[in-house]
């Protein structure tokens, strides 16, 4: 299995790298490990959806 370092993800994804870090940290990246200090994730996965970009349902009062 081939690996993607989080800044090659980042420019793949179009995030910063930081953002990829999270992800892989929060466990939501799939296969991702920690080798060092560097994050190494798998070549095919997904990007996972972030939080901070759903938008919630307004109720009308």
């Amino acid at each position: 299995m081939d690996y993607l370092t989080s800044a090659e993800c980042a420019k793949k994804w179009n995030v910063s790298q930081r953002r990829v870090a999270i992800y892989c940290k929060e466990g939501r990246i799939e296969g991702a490990v920690l080798r060092g200090r560097m994050w190494l994730i798998p070549e095919g996965a997904k990007k996972p959806e972030d939080p901070r970009r759903i938008r919630k349902k307004r109720t009308v009062k």
